[in-house]
């Protein structure tokens, strides 16, 4: 070897002249080696080393794998350099890793022991004689720097290399005088963080030219150099080498230059070398890394071809001074080798005669490229399965939610090894989404989803001793959706996420794994198997055992490829082989499920055909890859002859042993043999493959198989360096596997083919992958259809794009698109999502397009026959008998939600029209419309938009069928557009192009069983019809009979459900009375009535055409589309206001229904009307035209069923209008307004009025004779560009698609069809694309114009799913009774009903000064009186006693007891007052519940700072010991204090309670809630060490808490805000007292984080010491909780310098419309929520005894003592307390409802009302009166919880007549059904007697109230205002 060494350069040294080297050149001529062979590089680093990102390129050189090593420098190294020095090498590479270095990117945190180990290696250098060249940096930047970079730290990229270089500088300046700055260029561009190439090219620049000026400034030494390396491939563009090589002519000692020279290229390189020496003339070279390529003379004479590049460059100025040796070590390193090999006898692993690989090789061989690419137009077999995938950890994300267990890859991407560092938190948030990407399937329409199961999700620990409830409830709910969806699931058992605990005991190197996983398969079998048909134990194992234990590029990151990877390999096949064994003997006979495992492989190509070495390495390659693990389990249990063979091969040949191949038992090859019943295959690419000629001993996949692999460079590339597109391969490898392991008796299931597309460019469009399928399918066909392969199925990966390993998410696999910078996470179908849906459909791709049209899908039509001749309506109609039985309704009753479902076969659709999504507008032949030649005239539209491409959907048919299937519509309405098919508006020019557009939409319909329902005019009138007048010539009638008659002929066949007309109304009034829309007539009083009569009579002749010739043949039904929205009278008892709107909808709806549905013929209010309002303007006849008797005749009856659109409603009133100008809107005589609190949308007018739509059913159903209805659009504009979280759209059809049920259910109306509008956003009118109306988003600024399903889609299918809305299993109503000694409450707080505000003594409060001020308080209302309980003991304890509660929660006025606060001066009165009222309790069997601080400090107190001075925790300390002391022996239950909460937040941070301090709302809010907890926990200690022993009580604290629910639960950012809302109300007081002594993480990160961002020194939450979080942690006896209300919660991002608790929080809430209100605006109920936060209680506090100590609902206005609202809201909130103990073991002990008596509700005043009793507060006296909830709440504390009527009578429901008015009484009989509550006849009757006995003082309330009311509205207050006063 030294003599070749020696002989080599000594060569060269010799030759140097002929070169053109003078002989001084050659003198310091560089001959430069390194870096580390692999042999050194394996002994550096050990196995279980995880590299960074960096350190793991693939294609990085040989010394990246040591990069971040801090091992000694091995004891080999000196000798090899020795070596080295000897054979003439003078310089060798040394390439600095930036990452391992620096690794945070920072100069000032380095890693000090990486950087001595490089000056140890630099040292090792010098003495060997060899001078080093160092590379700063080689390839990718690191993601640290690139973070930092983009972030624009330290200004950018150059900044942060110069710092890392001069650190370099300094710390090896002395040992290094030779320096490249970067050395691969093109990868360096790539990774830098901009978007703009040229910006990467300048910064690249930047940083090397700065890097030069520093290093010749401050550091080089005398003959110091700098340089950098540059190729001469065209691998950058023309202007970024331009521009790098003028950045850096004058910043460069030399040019070092990376060649690549290919023998057979000689001409080629030449060129190039001219292009490059006319940019670097006079340049001193060195050729730093050269490569040749197929060079096989240099056997003879290697130096040939350096000779010839050195003369040539050195031909013009340029001067080389010196090149890369490595080629010349290699070469005769291979020499040497081969002389070796030899010497030596050993084993050759050969092809066996006819093995399958060379049968299938040779069978394809001879293929000419042009047979192998053909294309095969044919089918699959019948049955054939279709899918898609995906992986739990690509996509599921929710890593930690409801108790999931951390995975490895969990770990993994947690400790940055995922580019960009990015992780699975949340990925495609799919744990969330089931109903999302099940949406997605029925779109696709596969027959499988294959999907894994996250083992650490089902079992965190990885053991069946911990199993997740809610993660097999996740996938269960899968399992069901997707067999509700006619989808097979196919579930994968691991998908390489393994719980990190199972990990942390050896993974799959610990044998006892394999026990782990049978037991979870066994538990998945037993609970998911009755569904599940699919199994698949394992994906892709060969991934597991290379990526995760060979290369540690995979999680656990072991890099171990010859012991560990094939450790585990064998582990996983015997664990396979058990899950299989244990399936077949315990489940295959009742289930009758399959078991499987998916194998991955490439196909092997022979790099050179001809030399059978390179056939054989091809073979090899495939048994290591494939054979691996298919020999064992399709064979005979063992692993491949070939691949044993090998490994011993090299083993023997090396020292020592450098693969251990387990070997298996007799025993356990016959038991792993034949374990499968399918053969998975997953197959992405192809390899060129050939034998490797100068193997080594270091382990490698590589070099123990002995195969090198390669790409043809004409395969094309994919975004992944690893996928090539070869299609064919997949043919052969079929060929392949059937030949070798399953014949005709295993299937084999294709489970995973596809390609990513990189993360940027058009990600919708993916013409690349939709090539791929086709290409790639097609082979499939061709091993199906020509090899007899028995393929059976064919899935794709993967539905969505989802995180991809160590790419993150940066390579892009999905069928759809997903945003993964949106929380919402958004997925957009791709183009690649609509062909693979075609092929699905298709089932491959047939010679021939099949007409598939199937018969429409059945619904129920209504009888052909003429609808009944009805009379002319009255003035005003008999339909006003719905104002009479509605308008009364309370709110209560109104908004009364209600549960059920629709007929049988009810009609959901979805609605566009023609002009508004199709676009094309002159596409084809079409004609022009009016519409476009409306819009094309600058202003007429909102931001001039126009319809010219709208959503596309001319050629979009299929992507729009796709999300129609998606949906699951039983129809889909849609308008033709009249001038697309006849474009001149006559028969006499028809577009074919136009009719076959919607045929295929028709056919594509009925093919999937959606009804079309077609409206043949929806606006959009050919422009050529409108040039003769439009329609107001007469003409049209028989032009729009001509078009009808065509449309009917032409698609009648399929079509059954017609429309002539959308909207004639606005036709008429809007086109030609308003001139707002086209044709854009302004004649208000005239053209509209005669526009109108043209079109009834149009309406009535197309009607008759197609009743004369197609019904009888085509048996469908026709009609047309009014727009009516609901009018209530602004004064229901007024009769002109009632006139008014049966006017107002008789004008609307009556002038086109009145003549189609009732006589043929205006209603007589409306020509009684406009007659007289014509004959007061002086015209001769009425503006109203006339029918004759003929025309009336033709006109009614002219539709089967009565179709509407309907958005809103409106309140009019009687109003005398002005008689000029003629007007059809003066013409109704009356105003029209709307009610400001109706929810607003983004189309003016259009306001939510969801109770509307019930009552306009019943109106119709009564004017027009209950025909058949069909409300044919209905839905809401929101005015943004993205509303896929359209949260405001579900609320409205939430409530109006329930009206519409109540309509049906409850008023027996005759609906039979419910159609939303719309599809998909589209142009909408004269707003243009601003509204947005759609169930999908459509992106207008993208050309390809992508449809994304918004929640609100998702929403509506589940409706469609349900036909109607389901009761949630959970809210049903459950029977039982509370536990023994249950305690019954009510409460009160003393400065709510005390009064007696300055009486013996008392001192002022808080709250008394709050109130005194001006407008803190509504209608200036105070608590100076209250309820006069101060001087009325008997008359509450009488109540209390009626009441028959067991406690009564109460508190004491701390001023009345201590009037400066301090125990300095005790009165003796007040104390006597508590005693008097204690006593009477006690006498009457009442617990006394005593809270000490409910809010009314002593001003005296507050006066000195409040709770923010820490002198008060002694104070209320020694408030509370004289309570125990002179109370103790008579109250055992006491309260420390009520809701701290609202104390801290509304009291010291908005100041909308006392004392009104809002000046710190970042700060003050915390110090008060740190007092109040060392407060109660001191007064807490002092009873417990004093009293408790001789007192015998208990002591605790009340905390208030909503429930929040995120407002969409399909996303995790909202979830999480949802906690954090908890979490901060509850939590605040709840985690030290109930936890842990200090405030919950959540608080003090959050608080944290955006205090130091403010620029703070630490957090604004003040922190506890040690010894104060002992004394708080515990302080509790019970959980007190007060809770009224649910919130729908959602993160808001707050500015950052904004310190408040609001924005600390970083929480909005809304609420659902759905719910019912009550008299306080942020009180809505919601009883759900009451037992989901007890079931919260339990779990985060572990199940404390808890005692609900407030909970309730107000009122308004005025008074009704039959509350029925109350005793709903009770009965359910008590209901749900039951099921939380019943059902969830929460430990309640005590309920207490709030309160007693309408009181001083804080700063509403007395506004708002929650008493179970009435104050009437207009007589002195304040008597009490019992409301009927009050008898309501006795029932249910008689019957201790709710008797089960199936039981029988109970005696607590026994009636007691002495006590009224009466509740509701469950289970007696003679009971009258009442929105969910039965009220007996007798009570009502006694309630009935009792309010006409109170009508007097009640109408004397309402004034009072009314005139309060109106002074409060006139205010604009808070939520935080108002919600005090639920207390």
């Amino acid at each position: 070897m030294e003599l070749v060494y020696k002989t080599v350069f000594s060569f060269f040294l010799l030759a140097s002249p002929s070169f053109g080297l003078d002989r001084g050149l050659a003198q310091n001529f560089i001959a430069i080696a390194g870096p580390l062979p692999r042999e050194l590089v394996n002994s550096l680093h050990p196995q279980n080393q995880v590299l960074p990102k960096e350190a793991q390129d693939p294609g990085g050189s040989e010394a990246q794998e040591y990069l971040c090593q801090q091992d000694p420098v091995p004891s080999e190294l000196p000798l090899h350099l020795s070596h080295l020095r000897e054979a003439g090498v003078t310089h060798y590479k040394i390439f600095l890793p930036w990452a391992c270095i620096l690794p945070e990117g920072d100069a000032r945190r380095p890693d000090e022991a990486r950087v001595r180990w490089y000056r140890e290696l630099l040292e090792t250098l010098a003495a060997a004689s060899l001078r080093p060249v160092v590379v700063l940096h080689e390839r990718r930047v690191p993601s640290t720097v690139a973070a930092r970079a983009v972030r624009g730290e330290a200004g950018g990229f150059a900044d942060l290399f110069v710092e890392y270089a001069e650190f370099s500088f300094r710390s090896f300046g002395d040992l290094v005088d030779v320096w490249l700055t970067f050395s691969a260029v093109p990868e360096v561009l790539k990774s830098l963080p901009y978007d703009d190439h040229q910006s990467r090219v300048q910064a690249l620049a930047d940083a090397h030219d700065r890097a030069y000026q520093v290093y010749h400034e401050k550091y080089s030494p005398a003959d110091g150099k700098l340089s950098i390396a540059l190729g001469m491939d065209h691998i950058l563009d023309s202007t970024s080498s331009e521009l790098l090589s003028v950045s850096l002519q004058d910043s460069l000692d030399f040019l070092s230059l990376n060649l690549h020279y290919n023998c057979g290229s000689e001409a080629d390189f030449y060129v190039k070398l001219g292009e490059f020496q006319n940019i670097w003339k006079d340049t001193e070279i060195l050729l730093f890394s050269l490569k040749f390529l197929d060079c096989s003379s240099m056997e003879e004479n290697p130096f040939i071809p350096v000779a010839s590049i050195v003369t040539a460059i050195n031909k013009e100025k340029a001067r080389t001074i010196g090149y890369d040796v490595n080629e010349f070590l290699d070469f005769s390193s291979n020499h040497v080798l081969s002389i070796t090999n030899t010497l030596q006898e050993k084993p050759v692993a050969v092809l066996a005669p006819g093995s399958s690989y060379q049968t299938v090789w040779e069978m394809f061989a001879n293929q000419s490229e042009l047979e192998r690419d053909s294309f095969l137009q044919d089918v699959f077999p019948s049955g054939f399965l279709w899918g898609t995938s995906t992986g739990a950890f690509n996509i599921e994300g929710a890593w930690a939610e409801d108790g999931k267990g951390e995975s490895i890859w969990d770990q993994f991407g947690h400790e940055g090894h995922v580019y960009m560092n990015q992780t699975t938190d949340v990925a495609c948030d799919s744990y969330y989404k089931t109903s999302y990407d099940v949406y997605l399937l029925r779109a696709l329409q596969p027959q499988l989803y294959k999907f894994s199961v996250s083992w650490p999700r089902i079992f965190p620990a990885g053991t069946n001793e911990s199993i997740s409830s809610k993660g097999v409830d996740y996938y269960n709910q899968l399992i069901n959706s997707l067999l509700d969806s006619n989808i097979e699931p196919m579930v994968t058992l691991f998908h390489w996420d393994l719980p990190q605990a199972l990990q942390v005991l050896g993974g799959w190197q610990n044998e006892s794994i394999i026990e782990a996983f049978a037991n979870y398969a066994d538990f998945c079998f037993a609970t998911f198997g009755d569904r599940v048909k699919f199994w698949i134990t394992f994906h892709e194992p060969w991934v597991i055992s290379y990526a995760g234990y060979g290369t540690g590029e995979h999680p656990p990151g072991i890099t171990d490829p010859g012991v560990a990877s094939y450790k585990v390999a064998h582990t996983i096949l015997k664990a396979h082989a058990k899950v299989w064994h244990l399936y077949n003997d315990r489940y295959r006979s009742q289930q009758l499920g399959k078991v499987g495992l998916v194998l991955n492989s490439d196909w092997a190509e022979p790099q050179t055909p001809t030399n059978s070495e390179d056939v054989r390495a091809s073979e090899r390659y495939l048994q290591f890859m494939l054979g691996w693990f298919a020999h064992p389990i399709f064979v005979n249990g063992d692993y491949p002859d070939i691949l044993k063979a090998q490994i011993q091969e090299v083993n023997q040949q090396c020292s020592a042993t450098v693969a251990q191949l387990p070997l298996f038992t007799e025993e356990e090859k016959s038991w792993v043999k034949g374990t499968a019943d399918f053969f998975g295959l997953s197959h992405y690419t192809s390899r060129l493959v050939s034998a490797v000629t100068n193997s080594t001993c270091t382990p490698g996949y590589e070099s123990i198989g002995n195969f090198s692999l390669h790409v043809d460079p004409s395969w094309p590339q994919t975004a992944s360096p690893w996928i090539h597109v070869v299609p064919w391969g997949l043919r052969r490898l079929l060929k392949f596997v059937s030949q070798e392991y399953t014949g005709t008796k295993i299937p084999i299931y294709i489970a995973g083919n596809g390609m990513p597309t990189q993360d940027g460019g058009d990600v919708i469009n993916d013409t690349l992958r939709v090539d791929y399928f086709r290409r790639y399918i097609n082979e499939a066909l061709k091993a199906v259809k020509l090899d007899t392969v028995d393929v059976q199925s064919y899935i794709t990966r993967s539905l969505v794009d989802g995180f991809e390993g160590p790419m993150g998410y940066s390579l892009k696999f999905g069928l759809h698109y997903v945003n993964f910078e949106d929380s919402n996470r958004p997925r957009t179908p791709k183009a690649s999502a609509y062909f693979y849906s075609s092929v699905i459909e298709k089932n491959g791709f047939p010679s021939e397009v099949l007409d598939k049209l199937s018969t429409p899908v059945a619904f129920e039509l209504p009888m052909s026959s003429r609808l009944p001749n009805l009379p002319a309506s009255e003035v005003p109609s008999k339909a006003k008998v719905v104002w009479e039985k509605f308008s009364s309704q309370t709110k209560f009753e109104r908004d009364m939600y209600f549960y059920g479902t629709f007929p049988e076969g009810f009609m959901w659709g979805v609605s566009t029209s023609a002009y508004q999504i199709e676009g094309g507008w002159d596409a084809d032949g079409k004609g022009p419309s009016i519409w476009d030649t409306f819009t094309h005239v600058p202003g007429n539209i909102n931001n001039n938009d126009t319809g010219d491409i709208a959503c596309d959907s001319y050629n979009k048919v299929e992507e729009d069928l796709y999300l129609l299937r998606a949906l699951g519509v039983k129809s889909y309405r849609f308008s033709l557009s009249w001038p697309r098919i006849f474009p001149s508006g006559r028969n006499n020019s028809i577009n074919s192009h136009g009719v076959d557009y919607y045929n295929r939409l028709i056919n594509g319909l009925v093919a999937n069983n959606i009804t079309p329902m077609v409206t043949l005019y929806h606006w959009d009138l050919p422009q050529a019809l409108q040039d003769i007048g439009g329609w107001e010539n007469s003409a049209l009638i028989e032009l729009f009979d001509s078009f009808a008659d065509f449309c009917f002929q032409t698609f009648g066949d399929r079509v059954k459900f017609w429309l002539t007309f959308n909207e004639p109304q606005v036709v008429a009034w809007v086109g030609y009375g308003t001139e707002k829309f086209p044709p854009g007539v302004n004649d208000p009083g005239n053209a509209p009535y005669r526009v109108a009569h043209t079109l009834l009579k149009a309406h009535a002749r197309v009607y008759h055409t197609y009743d004369r010739k197609y019904r009888a043949s085509q048996g469908g039904i026709i009609s047309l589309s009014l727009n009516v929205e609901w009018t209530e009278p602004k004064t229901p008892s007024d009769p002109r206001d009632i006139e008014a709107a049966d006017r107002y909808m008789q004008f609307l709806l009556g002038w086109f229904a009145h003549p189609i549905f009732k006589n043929g013929d205006y209603p007589d209010v409306m020509k009684w009307t406009v007659g007289n309002r014509s004959e007061l303007q002086n015209l001769p006849s009425s503006r109203l035209p006339v029918f004759t008797a003929e025309e009336r005749e033709y006109i009614r009856g002219t539709a089967d069923v009565f179709c509407f659109n309907t958005y809103t409603s409106k309140i009019v009133t009687h109003a005398t209008t002005r008689l000029k100008p003629f007007s059809y809107e003066y013409d109704q005589e009356m105003s029209v307004e709307v009610d400001s609190s109706w929810p607003s949308s983004a189309v003016a007018g259009l306001r939510a009025v969801a109770w509307g739509m019930r009552r306009l059913l019943n109106w119709i159903k009564e004017e027009y004779g209950d025909p058949p209805m069909y409300v044919t659009e209905n839905g809401v504009g929101i005015k943004t560009k993205s509303d896929v979280d359209d949260n405001a759209r579900i609320f409205y059809y939430k409530t109006y698609i329930d009206e519409a049920l109540k309509a049906y259910k409850l008023d027996g109306v005759n609906l039979r069809g419910y159609v939303a509008w719309s599809f998909m956003d589209s142009f909408e009118w004269l707003n243009g694309y601003d509204p947005r109306f759609g169930l999908h988003q459509v992106d207008f600024d993208n050309p390809n114009r992508p449809r994304t399903p918004k929640r609100s889609a998702v929403y509506y299918s589940e409706i469609i799913r349900n036909n109607g809305i389901l009761l949630p299993k959970e809210d049903e109503f459950l029977y039982g009774e509370f536990p023994k000694n249950f305690c019954w409450s009510v409460a009160t707080a003393a400065y709510q009903i005390e009064g007696a505000w300055r009486a013996d003594g008392k001192g002022l409060s808080i709250w008394d000064q709050y109130s005194h001020t001006p407008l803190k308080i509504s209608n200036d209302d105070n608590g100076d009186i209250a309820c006069d309980s101060y001087h009325k003991i008997e008359e509450d304890v009488e109540m209390l006693k009626s009441l028959k509660v067991s406690h009564y929660r109460f508190s004491i006025s701390w001023s009345r007891i201590l009037p400066d606060g301090t125990t300095s001066y005790v009165n003796e009165a007040g104390l006597n007052y508590y005693e008097r009222f204690i006593d009477a309790l006690l006498a009457a069997n009442i617990t006394p519940q005593v809270t000490l601080y409910h809010w009314d400090l002593p001003q005296a107190l507050q006066n000195i700072g409040g709770w923010e001075n820490d002198t008060i925790v002694q104070r209320f300390k020694e408030y509370a010991e004289l309570l125990f002391q002179r109370l103790g022996d008579k109250v055992k239950f006491w309260i420390t204090i009520n809701e701290p909460y609202n104390v801290a937040q509304y009291g010291y941070g908005t100041g909308t309670a006392a004392p009104g301090i809002s000046l710190r709302p970042g700060r003050a809010p915390y110090v008060v809630g740190h007092n109040l907890i060392k407060a109660h926990a001191e007064a807490w200690h002092v009873y417990n060490e004093t009293y408790r022993a001789k007192q015998g009580g208990l002591i605790s604290i009340t905390i208030n808490s909503d429930w929040a629910e995120p407002r969409n639960p399909y996303k995790q950012e909202d979830r999480d805000a949802a906690r954090r809302y908890v979490q901060f109300l509850a939590g605040w007081f709840a985690h030290p007292i109930f936890k842990n002594g200090d405030y919950n993480e959540v608080m003090k990160t959050r608080i944290r984080e955006r205090s130091l961002a403010q620029g703070l020194s630490k957090s604004r939450l003040p922190e506890f010491t040690e010894s104060e979080k002992q004394r708080i942690k515990g302080t509790y006896d019970f959980f007190g909780l007060n809770h009224y209300t649910t919130v729908l919660a959602y993160n808001l991002n707050y500015p950052a310098a904004l310190a408040s608790y609001d924005s600390d929080r970083g929480v909005a809430s809304v609420t659902d419309r759905s719910w019912l209100g009550s008299g306080s605006f942020w009180l809505n109920v919601t009883p759900f929520g009451f037992r989901k936060l007890l079931r919260w209680l339990k779990e985060e506090y572990d199940n404390p005894p808890i005692y609900v100590t407030e909970n309730g609902i107000s009122e308004r206005g005025a008074v009704n003592f039959n509350d029925t609202w109350r005793m709903h809201y009770h009965r359910h909130y008590i209901n749900e307390a039951l099921k939380a103990v019943v059902l969830d073991g929460v430990d309640l002990r005590g309920y207490t409802a709030w309160t007693l008596m309408d009181n001083f509700e804080w700063a509403v005043g007395f506004a708002e009302r929650f008493g179970l009793y009435h104050v009437n507060r207009t007589d002195p006296n304040l008597p009490r009166l019992p409301k009927a909830s009050a008898r309501f709440y006795s029932q249910i504390i008689s019957c201790n919880g709710f008797p089960d009527p199936a039981t029988g009578p109970h005696p607590c429901l026994e009636p007691e007549p002495d006590v009224t008015p009466t509740g509701t009484t469950p289970g007696l009989a003679d009971s009258v059904r009442f929105l969910g509550l039965d009220l007996t006849s007798q009570n009502a009757e006694i309630a009935l007697y009792v309010l006409f006995a109170l009508s007097g003082i009640g109408a004397l309330v309402l004034v009072l109230i009314a005139y309060m009311y109106g002074k409060l509205s006139k205010r604009s207050h808070k939520r935080s205002h108002v919600e005090l006063s639920k207390m």
